[in-house]
C-alpha cells in the first residue's frame, strides 16, 4: 500500500528539483480544445467545470497545471477537493460508488486500492484503453488498472521506485564511504548486505544515532522487490507462505534484535524529530521520500544526505495512483481530456520537477526534467537516473485486494518488536490474527 500522502508531508520546496525547465509552449502543445456536445455539465454559455477528487499530493496545483489547462481550454475550469489522509478519503469513495452519487469527474485511486477497485467496481468506471496510450506506461502499472474485460479504468499518474537515502556526514564520523557509487557497491547483493553494512556503522557509530529509521520499511522494501507477495495469480492470499513475506520478515527481526534500528513510525512526529536531529543514518527510499526526508530534516542538514541505488539488483515500487472517470459524471468526455492530458509525458515531467513524485509515463523518461533531474538538497544525487534506473527492473507483481491491510498489519508488529522487544514468533501470531479477522 501506498504511505498516505500528507499535503505538508509531501510538499517539497520551490525549485527542490533542479532541471532543465520545461516551457509553457511545451506544456501548452499537449493540450485539448473545447467541449464536447456529449458533456451535459455545460452552462448555458458552454463553459464546463471539471470536479477533480484526490487525497495528499498529486502535484497539480504546485505545477501550475489546472490553471494551463484553462488557459488551453477557456470553457473548461478545473476545481480540486483534495482529502489530506488517502486512509480518510478510500472509504467515502466507496461509499459514493456504492450510492452512485457524489462522485467527482475525476476520483484518484491509489495504488494499494487499485486491485479492490477493478475487481468489484471497474463498472462503474469509463474504459480509459482507447484514451491514454496504455503503451506509454511501464506495462506493470497498466496491467493494475485493466480490468478482465480489457477495460483500464486508471490512467497511472506515478509510481515509487526505490532507492536508498542516506546521512553522508554519519557515514563519515562512522568510517563508512560516502560516496554513493561506493555505498551501492557495498549493498550490491541486496538487503543481506545492507544490515551487514548496518553492523559496521553500529561498531563506530555517533552516541544516540541508528543505522535504519524503521525495519517495517525494509520490510515493505524487500517484499515489493518481488513478483511474489501476499497473493497468487488466482486471487487467493499467501502471505503466510509467501517466500518474499518470510525473507522481509526474518531480516526485520535481525534488524530489531541487533539494534540497528531506531524503531521509529514513519511519518509520525519523533520520525520527524529524528530527521531533523540526525539520529537515523539511512531511510528506504521510495522515489517521493525525498521530500519528506527534506521537509523533516530541514535546511540546516541541506547538503548531509545522499541518494544511491537500492539494495540488490531488483527495484522494488512503493507507491503510485491513477486518475479514473466515473461514468456517473455529467462530463466524461471532457474529464478523459484531462485525464489523457494530466498524464500525458509533459505534465508528468512537470509535476516531477515541482514536488518530486516520479513518473509512470515512460516517455517521460527522456524529458529534460526527468532525465536531467538533480536534488541539490541531497548532494545533488542526479534522481532522474536512479530512479529511472530503478523504475527498469521492478518485477510485475500480483496485486490484492487488501495488500494495504495486510501490509499495515505486519509493519504494527514489526514496530512491536523494535519498541517493546516482542519476540518475532509472538509478532508474527499476532500479525496473522490480524489479517485473518480483517480479510475472511
Amino acid at each position: 500500500m501506498r504511505i498516505t500522502r500528507s499535503v505538508a508531508g509531501r510538499r517539497l520546496r520551490a525549485g527542490y528539483v533542479a532541471t532543465t525547465g520545461l516551457t509553457v509552449t511545451a506544456l501548452l502543445l499537449t493540450g485539448c480544445g473545447g467541449s464536447s456536445d456529449s458533456d451535459k455539465g455545460a452552462d448555458a454559455d458552454g463553459n464546463i467545470t471539471l470536479t477533480v477528487a484526490d487525497f495528499g499530493q498529486f502535484g497539480y496545483k504546485e505545477a501550475g497545471l489546472f490553471e494551463k489547462y484553462h488557459e488551453l481550454n477557456p470553457k473548461i475550469t478545473v476545481k480540486e477537493d483534495t482529502t489530506a489522509e488517502e486512509k480518510n478519503y478510500y472509504p467515502k469513495l466507496l461509499q459514493q460508488l456504492n450510492s452512485g452519487s457524489g462522485l467527482a469527474d475525476v476520483q484518484g485511486i491509489e495504488v494499494g486500492r487499485i486491485k479492490e477497485i477493478v475487481d468489484t467496481k471497474a463498472d462503474s468506471f469509463a474504459d480509459l484503453s482507447k484514451t491514454i496510450g496504455v503503451d506509454e506506461w511501464v506495462s506493470w502499472k497498466a496491467k493494475q488498472a485493466t480490468a478482465p474485460s480489457g477495460a483500464v479504468i486508471g490512467a497511472g499518474t506515478d509510481i515509487g521506485p526505490m532507492s536508498l537515502c542516506y546521512n553522508r556526514e554519519l557515514f563519515e564520523k562512522a568510517g563508512l564511504p560516502t560516496d554513493r557509487a561506493e555505498v551501492a557497491k557495498l549493498t550490491e547483493g541486496g538487503w543481506e548486505d545492507f544490515l551487514a553494512l548496518g553492523e559496521q556503522y553500529k561498531k563506530k557509530a555517533p552516541e544516540g544515532t541508528y543505522f535504519m529509521d524503521s525495519a517495517s520499511a525494509m520490510f515493505n522494501a524487500v517484499v515489493s522487490s518481488s513478483p511474489e507477495q501476499y497473493y497468487d495469480a488466482s486471487g487467493k492470499p499467501i502471505y503466510e507462505k509467501s517466500a518474499s513475506v518470510e525473507k522481509g520478515w526474518k531480516l526485520a527481526a535481525e534488524a530489531a534484535s541487533k539494534k540497528l534500528t531506531q524503531g521509529l513510525a514513519q511519518f509520525e512526529d519523533q520520525w520527524q524529530a529524528a530527521l531533523r536531529k540526525s539520529t537515523v543514518a539511512t531511510v528506504v527510499c521510495p522515489a517521493w521520500m525525498a521530500g519528506q526526508i527534506s521537509t523533516y530534516a530541514g535546511d540546516a542538514n541541506k547538503g548531509k544526505w545522499d541518494i544511491t541505488s537500492a539494495p540488490g539488483n531488483t527495484s522494488a515500487n512503493w507507491g503510485g495512483s491513477f486518475l479514473a472517470v466515473p461514468k456517473s459524471g455529467k462530463n466524461v468526455a471532457e474529464a478523459t481530456k484531462l485525464v489523457k492530458w494530466l498524464t500525458a509525458p509533459e505534465q508528468q515531467a512537470a509535476v516531477f520537477k515541482a514536488i518530486g513524485v516520479f513518473p509512470s509515463n515512460q516517455s517521460a523518461y527522456d524529458l529534460p526534467d526527468v532525465k536531467n533531474a538533480t536534488l541539490p538538497y541531497f548532494n545533488d544525487a542526479p534522481i532522474g537516473q536512479i530512479y529511472a534506473d530503478g523504475a527498469k527492473s521492478i518485477p510485475e507483481a500480483v496485486l490484492g485486494p487488501k495488500d494495504g491491510v495486510i501490509k499495515d498489519s505486519i509493519s504494527t508488529q514489526i514496530n512491536n518488536m523494535e519498541q517493546r522487544g516482542t519476540s518475532p514468533d509472538d509478532a508474527w501470531d499476532a500479525a496473522v490474527r490480524t489479517i485473518d479477522k480483517a480479510i475472511g
